[in-house]
C-alpha cells in the first residue's frame, strides 16, 4: 500500500513537504502524531490523526503517538484565543494510560513486528532540561523573526479580542520542534503529521533538525475536519463525542455517525474507516440510487462504533435504536445496561415514584394518575387501555387495574409508559 497515495483519494492530505513521498518509498520510516493529553479520553476530533497513524501501520511504516506531558503542561496557541490551564504530573499519567489503552484499538503497540507502534510521552525528556540548557542549545539555532512569521503567533496576535501571548506559549513550536529532533535523534523518526494547523510547528521541527543536524525531516498535515453545513466538526449541543464509553455512551456514540448527512457521510467514511476503495464507492453509489435508505450513514455507524467501541456495543446501539420505534422492543428494553437506557430515553418526560410503594404493588390506573402525573384522569386512562393505547415496558395492557411491582423494573430502577403511539413517559423508582 502506498501511504500518500491512500491519504490522497480519502482526501486525507492538506500540505504535505517535498521528497516526503520519495523517503516512504525508499524504505520502512517513523513517523509521529502528537497528542495533547488534558483528558483522559480521546475525542473524535483526534480521529483524523489516529487514522493516519493507522494508515501509516499498515503501509509498513512505524507510527509513535506522542503523548505532550510537557507541551500539555503549556498549550499549543494554534487556534485558540486563550491559554490553557496547566495540569500536574500525576492528572498527566493517568491520561496517558487511558490514551494508549484507547489507541490500542487502531495500533499495534505488543507484536514483534519491526513496525510497531509505540507511545512516548516528552515530560520524560524535558522534565530534567534546565531551561538555561535548552536556551542555549536549542533556542539559539531559530530566530524571533522566524517564529514570529508563523501564522499560528500571527493570528493569535491579530485577534481583537487576544489579550496577548505570554512567553510560556510563544516558546510552544519550539517545545515540539524539540521533540522532533529528540525522536529524530533517538528514534530515527524522520516525519511528523498532524493537523493543517500545526504545519508551523511541524516545519519549526523539520528546520531545527536541519540546522543542528545536518539531516532531513518531513511534514504531512491533513485538512481539518468541517460539516458541510459549515457547523464545527465533533461538537453536539452536549459538548465532545468522546471515545470513552463514560462520557459518551456506544448508543450516542452510533447515533452522531448515524445522523450525519449525506455529503458529510461520503466524506467521513473515506476519512474515519479503512475500508477499500471499491466498497466505499460501491456504497457512494448506492447512497446516490436511495438515499433514504441511508447505507453510507449505516456503514461509517457500523465501521467506527466497532473499532471504537466493539461489535457488541454495536450490535446493542442497533437494537436499541429501535426501541422507541418497534414493538418488537421489548426484550431489548431488558437486556439494555442503564446507561444505553438513558441515553436512548433522554428528554422523555420522567416522574419519580417511591421504590416502595412499587415493591409493595400498585395498581397501573394508580401509578400513571397519582404517582405519575402520566394522565389527568383515571378515566382517560381506562378508556385509552381500553383502546390499545397504553403499554408498559413496551407491552400493551389491557387491564387498567394490572398490578405494577418490582418485576416491571428496567434495572432494577425504571418503568417505560407509553400513552398512544408516540407519547413515552420514564417512571424512575427511587
Amino acid at each position: 500500500m502506498n501511504f500518500v497515495e491512500e491519504l490522497k483519494w480519502r482526501g486525507m492530505i492538506h500540505t504535505i513537504m517535498p521528497g516526503t513521498e520519495e523517503q516512504l518509498n525508499k524504505e520502512m520510516t517513523t513517523a509521529y502524531v502528537g497528542i495533547d493529553p488534558t483528558a483522559d479520553s480521546l475525542h473524535i476530533g483526534h480521529l483524523v490523526g489516529i487514522m493516519m497513524l493507522k494508515h501509516f501501520q499498515r503501509a509498513g511504516h512505524r507510527p509513535l503517538a506522542l503523548v505532550g506531558g510537557a507541551t500539555g503542561m503549556i498549550g499549543d496557541p494554534s487556534m485558540k484565543s486563550q491559554e490553557r490551564k496547566l495540569i500536574d504530573e500525576e492528572t498527566l499519567r493517568h491520561n496517558q494510560e487511558c490514551i494508549k489503552n484507547q489507541l490500542a484499538k487502531f495500533l499495534d503497540f505488543e507484536s514483534d513486528a519491526p513496525n510497531h507502534a509505540e507511545l512516548v510521552n516528552n515530560y520524560d525528556w524535558m522534565k530534567d532540561f534546565s531551561f538555561l540548557d535548552f536556551i542555549r542549545d536549542i533556542g539559539k539555532h531559530i530566530t524571533v523573526n522566524y517564529m514570529m512569521a508563523k501564522d499560528s503567533v500571527k493570528k493569535r496576535l491579530e485577534r481583537d479580542s487576544c489579550e496577548g501571548m505570554s512567553f510560556t506559549e510563544f516558546s510552544y513550536q519550539l517545545l515540539q520542534g524539540y521533540d522532533f529532533l529528540h525522536l529524530y535523534q533517538t528514534k530515527n523518526c524522520k516525519l511528523q503529521m498532524g493537523g493543517s494547523d500545526q504545519w508551523g510547528n511541524i516545519t519549526t521541527g523539520t528546520e531545527l533538525i536541519r540546522r543542528t543536524t545536518g539531516g532531513e525531516a518531513f511534514a504531512l498535515t491533513c485538512p481539518l475536519i468541517t460539516k458541510a453545513d459549515g457547523g464545527k466538526f465533533g461538537k453536539t449541543e452536549s459538548g465532545n463525542v468522546w471515545l470513552d464509553p463514560r462520557y459518551t455512551s456506544p448508543y450516542k456514540f452510533y447515533q452522531f455517525w448515524l445522523n450525519v448527512s449525506d455529503e458529510d457521510a461520503a466524506k467521513y467514511i473515506k476519512i474515519f474507516t479503512d475500508l477499500p476503495r471499491e466498497e466505499i464507492e460501491s456504497l457512494i453509489a448506492a447512497q446516490e440510487q436511495n438515499a433514504g435508505l441511508r447505507p453510507l450513514q449505516k456503514r461509517l455507524a457500523q465501521e467506527i462504533t466497532t473499532m471504537v467501541h466493539s461489535a457488541d456495543d454495536y450490535q446493542m446501539a442497533v437494537e436499541a435504536s429501535q426501541i422507541l420505534f418497534s414493538n418488537q422492543a421489548k426484550d431489548v428494553l431488558h437486556k439494555v445496561d442503564e446507561a444505553t437506557l438513558l441515553s436512548v430515553l433522554e428528554g422523555v418526560p420522567q416522574f419519580e415514584v417511591s421504590k416502595s410503594t412499587i415493591e409493595a404493588g400498585v395498581q397501573l390506573v394508580d401509578l400513571v394518575t397519582e404517582n405519575a402525573q402520566i394522565f389527568a384522569s383515571k378515566g382517560e386512562m381506562r378508556k385509552l387501555t381500553q383502546g390499545g393505547g397504553v403499554s408498559i415496558n413496551k407491552e400493551k395492557v389491557a387491564d387498567p387495574f394490572l398490578k405494577i411491582d418490582a418485576s416491571f423494573l428496567l434495572n432494577g430502577k425504571y418503568i417505560l409508559a407509553q400513552r398512544g403511539k408516540k407519547n413515552y413517559y420514564l417512571i424512575i423508582a427511587k
